[in-house]
């Protein structure tokens, strides 16, 4: 498959050889847990591996379910079968089927595939497109994921990126390429234990990431730089929307048209017996007009079952808004604001207390 070549990286070697030392005393006196656990990734990787392009192609939706549900990235999700039904209605399978089918063996390079991905489909972002890959390409493409940036921040890899919305195509052939050659330093020093990016993989998950107690895998979202990032940053934050509403028992949705002339980019919704629905409506600011925003929120109040509008942003757009609606009375005393920082804690909250409640196997996976 097309991958691109970077040439530019630098690591902290030192620290690297002081982990790569670490670990390899811990192979040595846990041969069975750490035998158990890699064959089981090797396990994983290999059924992965069985979806060529044909078959992808060919997905109906239990393959589909087949596909992303023993994924990690999905760890944080109870009733798999809700979320990925709700995927396959929001994007269409059609679609599904093309853009996995592409971003594993389309013919451009695996940077424009990530991207064509990431703009096409919604609800999928880096940790499951990023896990898809490692598995199909374990030599190739790195799994990405808040531990494994924990133990690229660790060993000072240049670059590593701080949020989810700089995980544009381009950074992620970078971070791949980076890992292949944290393997052939490994390997010329010695260390024969990291066989390929599934090993690296757990080499950090197992030996460096730990060591920092309380690692900080949410940080403030930076300011874009391209109309692909703003892009990137608005699709990261709307989706993240969703999964908080689908996490409290709302049906969550994007880019809903919920009043003439208001299609907004998030909508959680609950049905109260006979009395009708209620609906909370979210609109993201990344660029663009401020009036575009307000004059949005304003036509969904026009929905009676609109019971909260809510302007998503960075503080500084946040404090521009307000200043805006300040002078209109007919939605300044409903409009609610929403930090792009506080949605990010409060994603990577639930996504760790689901996780955590989801190993207790209290939901049937059938369910």
């Amino acid at each position: 498959m097309p991958v691109d070549k970077i040439d530019e990286y630098t690591m902290n070697e030192k620290k690297y050889i002081s982990y790569l030392e670490r670990y390899s005393q811990w192979i040595k006196s846990h041969k069975e847990k750490s035998n158990e656990e890699l064959v089981e990734r090797e396990a994983h990787a290999k059924e992965m591996q069985k979806y060529d392009k044909a078959r992808l192609l060919s997905m109906t939706a239990d393959d589909v379910y087949n596909l992303l549900s023993p994924l990690w990235a999905m760890g944080m999700w109870g009733n798999k079968h809700y979320k990925i039904d709700n995927l396959i209605e929001t994007n269409t399978i059609e679609l599904i089927r093309a853009q996995f089918a592409n971003l594993l063996y389309g013919k451009d390079l695996l940077a424009k595939r990530w991207d064509e991905f990431r703009q096409k489909i919604k609800g999928i972002g880096p940790g499951i497109m990023s896990e898809v890959l490692n598995k199909a390409f374990p030599n190739e493409c790195i799994l990405w994921n808040s531990k494994t940036k924990t133990g690229f921040t660790i060993l000072e890899v240049p670059n590593t990126p701080k949020y989810d919305s700089a995980m544009d195509g381009k950074m992620y052939a970078y971070l791949s390429e980076c890992g292949k050659k944290m393997l052939a330093f490994a390997k010329n020093k010695g260390y024969n234990d990291l066989e390929n990016l599934i090993a690296l993989d757990y080499f950090i998950w197992q030996e460096v990431q730990k060591d920092i107690d309380e690692p900080e895998t949410v940080d403030v979202v930076e300011v874009p730089k391209t109309k692909k990032e703003y892009g990137f940053v608005h699709n990261d934050i709307r989706d993240k929307i969703k999964d908080i509403g689908e996490c409290l028992g709302f049906k969550a949705t994007t880019e809903v048209t919920v009043a003439n002339g208001a299609r907004v980019d998030a909508v959680w919704e609950v049905s109260i017996g006979n009395m009708g629905r209620i609906i909370y409506v979210f609109e993201v600011q990344t660029s663009g007009s401020i009036d575009s925003l307000i004059l949005n929120l304003m036509k969904a109040k026009n929905n009676k079952a609109v019971q909260g509008i809510v302007a998503v942003s960075d503080a500084e757009q946040i404090e521009k808004i307000m200043k805006e609606v300040e002078s209109l009375d007919d939605i300044k005393k409903d409009i609610k604001y929403w930090d792009y920082t506080e949605v990010l804690e409060v994603h990577e909250a639930l996504q760790k207390a689901n996780e955590s409640i989801n190993k207790l196997g209290l939901v049937p996976v059938s369910l």
